[in-house]
């Protein structure tokens, strides 16, 4: 966890800095925005791994229990897409927050901008 922790610092500090103007520092607002839209990508890579690794996993196991019980094929088929619903919803969710923090950031006001 450290070294992840190492890496994500060693990749998003610099892209802040070079998201300055002309060289200049960054001020508190435009660093809040820069941290947001790297927050949002983050959020969103993260999301979206999860729901993948989520999926693979319960459409794996539901063809294992189809191949043991082809005669209860029919009601786990059913039982998996409803799940994979429920599963994507939440990569939905996180894109929806995403698309908020960039657009209707409700911080806006505390951070200046």
């Amino acid at each position: 966890m450290k070294r992840f922790t190492v890496a994500l610092f060693a990749v998003a500090l610099p892209a802040v800095s070079f998201a300055a103007e002309g060289g200049k520092v960054l001020d508190g607002g435009s660093l809040f925005f820069a941290c947001t839209v790297i927050a949002a990508g983050v959020g969103l890579g993260l999301a979206a791994a999860g729901c993948g690794l989520g999926q693979g996993l319960l459409a794996g196991r539901a063809m294992e229990a189809m191949a043991r019980q082809p005669e209860m094929a029919s009601k786990i088929q059913t039982a998996m897409l409803l799940g994979l619903a429920f599963v994507e919803s939440l990569t939905i969710y996180a894109l929806l927050i995403s698309f908020i923090l960039l657009f209707v950031n409700p911080f806006t006001k505390f951070f200046g901008g």
